[in-house]
């Protein structure tokens, strides 16, 4: 964090709180007291009407009349979105996110909030790894500057790649990068867990159109095949979530029938798969077929 980001913190958190003590500011913003210091005198020279308190519960306030209305934003609303930042933060916990979370609970307050709604997901050890990744990406998205990388596709052929990178895109369990590849010239999305030896180049890039290039892309479809198949009780909730209660119907006391879409492809087949013997599908035959042929492949593995 630069020198301007962090004045700017201190007076949200000032505009929200009664008094802060430099040591507070100090630990939140991993600086000496004696940077603190000079911040406040900084923002004092901005005249940003700053005022002190010496003594054990002294520290730093700004001037009632300075202070933001609270009503605009209730208590709850601040819950609600520190129950989003504390989500995020599971998947993605950054500087950046933690001081954020920080500032609003201090616009809360010190009452420690019960939180109606937790957020949890998976604490998988490979999304720490992904963490510096995540950043490179993001530098170099701000900077406005090339990224190099090797690139690994399904088959395990590496690929190198030059790319503008515009956006961090994160659905289901995965990150991705999405941006304009000068190798292919054209848009391309990037799963970052296939990526190495990632590296921000000195070439800087003009940006291209790219929300034009987003809004085609939220417009295509994938080619999906509507499937009809069995499913036990025990795995029914599962198609709820994700399809909905219209799509099941009821067909006896093991099993409901469901109608479902899904990619005639391995992505879908390894979706359906998962349900094992839970499942079991029974049209179109043409996609039974080629998922029989997936199965078999399957099956010669432990032959």
């Amino acid at each position: 964090m630069n020198k301007i980001e962090r004045l700017i913190s201190i007076v949200m958190i000032l505009l929200q709180k009664n008094v802060v003590s430099a040591t507070e500011f100090a630990q939140l913003f991993n600086m000496s007291k004696r940077t603190i210091l000079r911040d406040m005198e900084t923002l004092g020279m901005s005249n940003i009407p700053i005022y002190s308190i010496n003594g054990v519960n002294g520290g730093y306030g700004i001037m009632d009349e300075y202070k933001l209305d609270k009503r605009l934003l209730s208590s709850k609303d601040l819950e609600n979105i520190l129950t989003a930042l504390g989500g995020l933060g599971q998947i993605l916990f950054s500087d950046e996110v933690e001081l954020t979370i920080k500032k609003m609970e201090s616009m809360i307050g010190s009452a420690p909030s019960k939180g109606s709604i937790h957020l949890s997901f998976y604490d998988w050890d490979g999304r720490s790894e992904i963490v510096q990744i995540l950043k490179t990406c993001q530098e170099a998205i701000v900077q406005g500057r090339l990224l190099t990388f090797d690139y690994i596709d399904r088959s395990g052929v590496k690929t190198d790649r030059r790319v503008e990178p515009y956006q961090l895109h994160f659905s289901e369990t995965s990150w991705y990068l999405k941006g304009f590849c000068l190798n292919r010239m054209e848009y391309r999305t990037f799963k970052l867990s296939r990526t190495d030896n990632l590296d921000i180049d000195i070439q800087t890039f003009v940006a291209r159109d790219f929300m034009t290039e987003q809004k085609a892309e939220q417009q295509y479809q994938p080619k999906l095949i509507t499937v009809k198949a069995l499913i036990s009780h025990q795995i029914r909730d599962h198609f709820i979530e994700r399809y909905g209660q219209k799509r099941i119907e009821a067909y006896n006391s093991e099993f409901c029938i469901v109608k479902i879409d899904v990619p005639q492809n391995d992505i879908g087949f390894r979706f359906l798969a998962g349900f094992g013997s839970d499942l079991e599908i029974i049209e179109p035959k043409a996609y039974v077929d080629d998922f029989r042929e997936f199965l078999n492949d399957m099956m010669k593995k432990y032959a």
